[in-house]
């Protein structure tokens, strides 16, 4: 991870609710779901750097349906194995959806679904690397760490059906195995 400064922006009008998003010089650091902490402050537009800018642009762009994928520099912390992980999200197609196992097995690793799973719920980049696209095998939504509503609403917004917004509940048709 970079040491360079860390500049940060804050939507709070997108269908997943509100976001911040935070880049440094080398890339697109964190995107997070939810207001803004109280002793936490988005820098004023005016003094954004081109990079927050270009990710906010493309946020935008990807809410507003006119984007399915991101072309940003990165600068998040990962050991290997998430990276292998975040590597096979980026691959998963705007609209589709794909499992833990089968992530597992992208990687060479068909074993670990657990460990995909907990590599999911660590992805500081949310939306740009699509971990709400992996739900379980049997179609079941099971988490999200935006929480289950902002997941919901971003697979609604990218065309899939879902049957509502507990862990239990389901996209529609049901996973269907996707060469990763």
């Amino acid at each position: 991870m970079s040491t360079s400064p860390v500049h940060s922006a804050h939507l709070a009008d997108t269908p997943a609710g509100p976001l911040t998003i935070w880049v440094s010089e080398a890339g697109v650091r964190r995107v997070e779901f939810g207001p803004l902490p109280g002793e936490t402050h988005a820098d004023p537009e005016s003094t954004w750097p081109s990079l927050l800018r270009e990710t906010v642009r493309q946020l935008r762009q990807y809410f507003r349906r006119e984007r399915r994928t991101f072309d940003l520099p990165l600068d998040m912390e990962a050991t290997d194995f998430q990276k292998s992980v975040y590597g096979e999200l980026t691959k998963i197609e705007y609209g589709h959806v794909t499992s833990y196992g089968d992530v597992a097995a992208a990687v060479g690793r068909p074993e670990l679904a657990r460990a995909v799973g907990q590599a999911v719920g660590a992805n500081p980049l949310p939306i740009v690397v699509p971990c709400h696209r992996v739900v379980a095998s049997d179609g079941k939504l099971v988490g999200f760490g935006g929480g289950l509503p902002a997941k919901v609403a971003l697979l609604r917004l990218e065309g899939v059906e879902v049957d509502g917004q507990l862990p239990s509940s389901k996209v529609r048709p049901e996973v269907l195995r996707l060469e990763l």
